[in-house]
């Protein structure tokens, strides 16, 4: 089930935190969110969060939040694979330009 959810706190308290993953990605970060139930199944929460700017100047969040469950997984994992594999097969500059970024990266960690 995906919502969007323009204030994080009123669905906190859905689930129990098990472990999270932010990935930031520019003005945008995405939360990777493991939580349980209360019959202690674990389910996927995945939240974008974007940064704006108001007219007035002043900043706020975006948040837009996609709850998974267990037996969605394969299918969530097979199309999301597929999507991927399409972009690879239409557009693989984008693939070549990752790939250079991470050897650049690299070679500045050395």
């Amino acid at each position: 089930m995906a919502f969007d959810n323009n204030n994080r706190r009123d669905h906190d308290d859905y689930g129990e935190q098990i472990t999270t993953k932010a990935v930031r990605a520019g003005k945008r970060t995405y939360f990777f969110d493991v939580k349980a139930t209360r019959g202690d199944d674990y389910f996927l929460t995945i939240t974008e969060s974007r940064k704006r700017t108001n007219n007035d100047g002043s900043s706020s969040f975006s948040r837009h939040q996609i709850y998974l469950y267990k037996e969605d997984f394969g299918k969530f994992m097979e199309s999301i694979s597929e999507m991927i594999d399409f972009i690879k097969e239409h557009k693989p500059e984008y693939f070549a330009e990752l790939e250079r970024a991470k050897i650049d990266e690299e070679f500045d960690n050395l």
